[in-house]
């Protein structure tokens, strides 16, 4: 799951502990969180759009898909007039703060791992807010916090 830090990071997930991911408007990352995501799944949490693009932690979606309120919000950026209570558009999924890595795995050092090459985020022009990562590559990705980066 990607986000700005200025907009809500790590250490906002980590104060907070649990949070809504909110405000999405893309159908593909719609159906993953209706489709795809469920209770208990595993999450990594990825700074973009900031000086060192990468993965910060993990965390944990906490519960199924459900629509996100700010759909029906006319004061809401996210608000979407074609929505409607009864027959919301717009999902959200719930997000639980794991863990916060000691060090950034960043976008450069994902794209050096040949067992990574096939991950959606490292795709150019890749600007989805959520991907999926396969249980192999996130075994992998969690292998690599335990070799110093400097090493790589």
């Amino acid at each position: 799951m990607k986000s700005e830090p200025s907009t809500y990071g790590i250490d906002d997930l980590a104060r907070d502990g649990q949070t809504a991911w909110e405000g999405v408007r893309n159908y593909q990352v719609r159906n993953m969180m209706r489709d795809e995501m469920k209770k208990g799944d595993p999450v990594f949490f990825y700074h973009s759009s900031c000086p060192q693009p990468g993965i910060v932690g993990t965390g944990t979606i906490s519960g199924p898909a459900r629509p996100d309120p700010t759909q029906f919000d006319p004061r809401s950026k996210y608000h979407d007039p074609k929505s409607r209570p009864e027959n919301p558009i717009w999902l959200l999924a719930d997000i639980r703060f794991g863990r916060k890595f000691e060090r950034v795995i960043t976008l450069d050092e994902l794209k050096r791992h040949e067992a990574l090459a096939d991950m959606p985020v490292l795709r150019r022009g890749n600007r989805l807010s959520v991907t999926p990562v396969s249980e192999g590559q996130r075994k992998y990705i969690l292998g690599i916090l335990a070799v110093p980066s400097d090493r790589k």
